[in-house]
């Protein structure tokens, strides 16, 4: 399995200038075969970045990385792999079915991270081929950190395949958000998640849309740090996303969860309660 190792994160400008090229080319190679994996091994956050990125979510400032952080210093990598020319599949146009992380231990705000990143098996689904970009943060060797993203290339698809979802869980909304039509631009501001679905109403439209589209990773965002201002995080979890409908920008929606014993259950719904955003589930380790 071949590795490519950065001294420092590889610049956005010209991943999203490779991303557009590699839509319209084809793979060289199977990924089970020659997958990439991608490596960071030394990344020291910068406090004005995470304090943006606290501001958009919700997080509070304190002495530890949010949960959902180290996603977006791994998202460079991301588009690498992605934009590289091995990769099996067009990255425009993917669509992010689910999201899990799983927290070993709570992260220091100083820590020195290293982080690694590549592509698991692919498997069937119903309207094509899905994957995981999976995700590793270690401290000093040790590892802290896990993210399992679940992204879909639409294709003819299998329809005996199964897709795995999670539950609907009984939540009523406990809170209710409004959310600006700027808000895509801000979290892609701290971010970097440039993707045009969620900038403008025009480049949304482009990509089938009626109007800008928040991303997904900031529902999630959002909603955890909504828990942790309510009754907290445990320092050791498995937090798992499916996102259902897109949330279209400006509008209202409903938050609400619920917890029993070690599990939390919570969901993202729009202002009548008629359709599902979100819905997470929350698992004490």
């Amino acid at each position: 399995m071949p590795t490519r190792r950065y001294d420092d994160s590889p610049g956005l400008g010209s991943l999203y200038a490779r991303t557009v090229k590699a839509t319209l080319r084809k793979a060289e190679y199977e990924p089970d075969v020659d997958g990439l994996t991608l490596e960071l091994p030394e990344v020291v956050v910068d406090q004005d970045h995470l304090a943006s990125y606290r501001e958009v979510t919700g997080f509070a400032a304190g002495p530890l990385l949010p949960v959902t952080y180290p996603h977006v210093l791994a998202f460079p990598l991301h588009l690498d792999l992605m934009s590289d020319p091995s990769f099996p599949y067009k990255p425009m146009g993917i669509v992010h079915l689910s999201n899990t992380i799983t927290q070993h231990r709570p992260i220091p705000l100083h820590a020195d991270l290293a982080i690694t990143v590549h592509s698991g098996p692919e498997r069937p689904h119903p309207k094509g081929t899905v994957f995981d970009v999976l995700s590793e943060v270690r401290v000093f060797g040790e590892l802290v950190w896990t993210d399992s993203t679940t992204l879909l290339s639409r294709s003819s698809g299998d329809a005996s395949a199964h897709a795995e979802l999670l539950t609907d869980p009984e939540v009523d909304g406990v809170a209710w958000w409004d959310l600006r039509g700027n808000l895509g631009r801000r979290y892609a501001a701290a971010s970097g998640d440039r993707n045009p679905i969620h900038l403008f109403k025009l480049s949304a439209q482009a990509f089938g849309f009626p109007r800008q589209i928040a991303h997904g990773m900031w529902a999630k965002a959002a909603a955890l740090a909504s828990i942790e201002r309510a009754v907290g995080l445990p320092d050791a979890f498995e937090v798992r996303v499916d996102f259902r409908k897109p949330l279209l920008l400006p509008s209202r929606v409903q938050f609400g969860y619920t917890r029993e014993g070690s599990v939390t259950d919570f969901a993202l719904y729009d202002e009548k309660h008629e359709l599902t955003h979100l819905i997470g589930q929350l698992t004490e380790r």
